[in-house]
């Protein structure tokens, strides 16, 4: 319900007033929705620019992950044991890697518990498999869309909670009260009523906002993230909140007409790839030109199923990151198209239409004998192995069987994010990221890991809320007061844009060139020269943002603020690699960092690249602030000691009497 309506610059806003806010529509979104309900807290409300965007509803890969302890006999496993694991892949803090650990099993039964139909056997045992950066079978998956079953399942329950939902209003701003440090709103737009009189602008008075707006989906243009998701790191980074870990990220083959990551068995199944002219002629199978022995390619690209992403320590000796790296030279140095072709095997292997399988390394041999796939072409092990991995293509109008599936190296999650605490509060009280927007998951983190963030994270915030940040929000006169110059600038930019229905807007093409030069020098191959230009360049660009764009009608004032967000957030990234590589720092995670006294040397084409693997600074973490009162968008970095996993004697009455009087709240505090 609209709580009072505040005029601010001559123009009124509706202000709606609530306990909690939850900004996204995605896995953990829902999931804090529905436990800030069963945990007592109702006063709550959620705000998505649209139900079904988002990462966790619109993507997937050919087994979609779920990380969590170990629940069959083949294990040994404890909490310990899984926090250890994550805390091993470096620059993540030991108390949140407990927490995930500890909350892991919680998350996966309650998702269970509303209708997610992860499998088990005939004892009751949730059979778990290996995923990459692992030592125990603590995966699970219901397939391709875990996360789309996964959230549907939540919105179900949000739903039959009867929670408020603000469809199609995109967050623009969010609002603090600067002298206390914490968050007290947020200024939104109502996309449906965006040429009324007030452009549509709407404010949610809140004691507490979770933020669950996914990963910046829209900083790099060869991407896998869904296009109809953009995310908004940055307009919390420009509210203060401090960011960490924003070098890392992780990049992988990825189709490009329809999104969706190439692991598992598109690459075991051993494709070719090939690469043509923008007019698809000029047709070279472009692995063979560095792969100077049949067998290295062979398994460099079924080692691709298991070691997906780029890794910048498989590339020596032939590894299958090589893969990544040749792709890259084809697609942004040598501007050519990428593809897999399922139809035919690679030539280096085949006589006469049959694939030599004596080529093939012992794993890659094994692992197609016992799925009994030694025959055909790769199109025809992939429908023995995996035929919806065909299937889901030709649902989205792309026949693998009959055609070239296009690909290239695109960014697929960030590890980094928005910084938060053992209950995922920001430095900015109030405010609680959660899911891929808050930063918990360092360098090398096992697959799916980022599924059980989304519910430990959103359970722990809504926690929180539910047992400390009670109150009501403050009256509407006070609110505005201390509001009103924060609005202010948003209007003052809005009516600085150019609105010409007579000329076509530019905004599709602007924010091209701006992922493009992104994804050239601040993704997967990384040089501190062109960082620099890159920040010079997209500093330039936001102080003359409104001189630059033009749009034809007020419609796409959305789009303009989700370039606003991205420039923000492409700095804070670029300022973070440039951090980093000043400080030393070596090529580590998903990524290459140049090095001219490198200790490993590429030479292939054109491309000269050294490398070094020493300096890697895993036991720190860079965290990242913006600069206030500055005419750029510049950011600060400090770089802080990993907090080692938590040692302590448990007793189990001393325990119960800190929960009991609540205690255990004010620990992280």
């Amino acid at each position: 319900m609209i709580s009072g309506q505040v005029e601010i610059n001559g123009i009124k806003i509706d202000v709606y007033k609530y306990n909690t806010v939850v900004i996204g529509s995605g896995a953990a979104s829902f999931n804090a929705a529905d436990s800030l309900y069963k945990l007592g807290q109702k006063d709550v409300a959620i705000i998505t620019e649209g139900i079904n965007k988002g990462t966790s509803r619109n993507t997937g890969s050919d087994k979609q992950t779920y990380y969590k302890q170990s629940t069959t006999i083949m294990d040994e496993d404890s909490p310990l044991k899984m926090a250890n694991t994550l805390y091993s892949g470096g620059a993540i803090h030991g108390d949140i890697a407990l927490v995930e650990a500890a909350l892991s099993l919680k998350g996966f039964y309650n998702l269970i518990n509303i209708g997610v139909p992860f499998p088990h056997d005939e004892y009751g045992q949730y059979i778990g498999y290996k995923t990459d950066h692992d030592e125990n079978s603590r995966a699970s998956s219901v397939g391709p869309l875990t996360s789309k079953y996964m959230t549907e399942k939540l919105e179900e329950q949000v739903r039959k909670n009867g929670t408020d939902m603000f469809d199609r209003f995109l967050v623009i701003g969010i609002l603090k009260d600067s002298d206390k440090n914490e968050s007290v709103g947020v200024l939104a737009i109502d996309i449906k009523n965006i040429n009324d009189s007030n452009y549509g602008l709407t404010l949610f008075n809140c004691r507490n906002i979770v933020y669950g707006t996914g990963g910046p989906a829209s900083t790099y243009y060869r991407s896998v993230y869904p296009k109809s998701q953009s995310g908004a790191t940055g307009i919390a980074l420009e509210a203060g909140v401090k960011g960490h870990n924003l070098t890392e990220w992780q990049y992988g083959i990825a189709s490009t007409k329809f999104r969706w990551n190439l692991s598992g068995t598109y690459q075991q199944v051993i494709p070719r790839y090939v690469s043509t002219d923008e007019n698809m002629e000029d047709e070279r199978e472009f692995l063979e030109d560095y792969f100077k022995n049949p067998s290295d390619l062979l398994n460099a690209v079924f080692l691709k199923g298991y070691q997906w992403p780029f890794d910048s320590r498989k590339l020596a000796n032939n590894g299958s990151s090589m893969v990544d790296l040749l792709i890259y030279v084809e697609t942004q140095i040598k501007g050519r198209r990428v593809f897999m072709d399922f139809r035919r095997n690679p030539s280096c292997a085949d006589i006469d239409r049959e694939f030599q399988f004596d080529l093939l390394g012992k794993e890659a041999y094994e692992y197609l004998a016992n799925s009994n796939a030694l025959f055909g072409a790769p199109i025809d092990r992939l429908k023995k192995m995996n035929p919806l991995a065909i299937k889901l293509y030709k649902d989205h109008n792309i026949d693998i069987e009959k055609e070239f599936l296009e690909i290239d190296v695109c960014a697929q999650h960030q590890n980094g994010g928005l910084i938060g605490d053992t209950w995922w509060e920001s430095n900015i009280k109030h405010f609680f990221p959660v899911g891929e927007v808050n930063g918990t998951l360092g360098v090398y983190r096992p697959g799916g890991t980022a599924l059980n963030s989304t519910q430990v994270g959103s359970y722990r915030a809504a926690e929180y809320i539910s047992k400390v940040y009670t109150e009501k929000p403050m009256e509407v006169d006070k609110f505005e007061d201390k509001v009103r110059s924060q609005v202010e600038k948003k209007i003052d930019f809005i009516k600085t844009i150019k609105v010409d229905k007579n000329e076509k807007s530019n905004l599709l093409e602007f924010q091209g060139e701006l992922q493009k030069e992104m994804s050239k020098y601040g993704a997967f191959i990384r040089k501190v020269s062109e960082v620099r230009k890159s920040i010079d360049n997209f500093n330039r660009t936001f102080s003359s943002l409104t001189d630059l764009i033009r749009i034809n009608d007020l419609k796409e004032l959305p789009n303009v603020f989700r370039i606003y967000d991205m420039i923000i957030t492409q700095i804070s990234v670029l300022s973070s690699i440039k951090e980093y590589i000043n400080q030393g720092g070596d090529s580590r995670g998903s990524y290459l960092v140049h090095n001219e006294n490198g200790d490993y040397k590429i030479d292939y084409q054109g491309v000269n690249l050294k490398y070094s693997l020493n300096n890697t600074t895993n036991d720190k973490i860079c965290e990242t602030q913006i600069v206030e009162n500055s005419n750029l968008i510049e950011f600060s970095q400090y770089w802080t000691q990993v907090r080692p996993i938590p040692e302590y004697k448990s007793w189990f009455e001393n325990v119960w009497q800190e929960y009991r009087e609540n205690n255990i709240y004010r620990g992280s505090k």
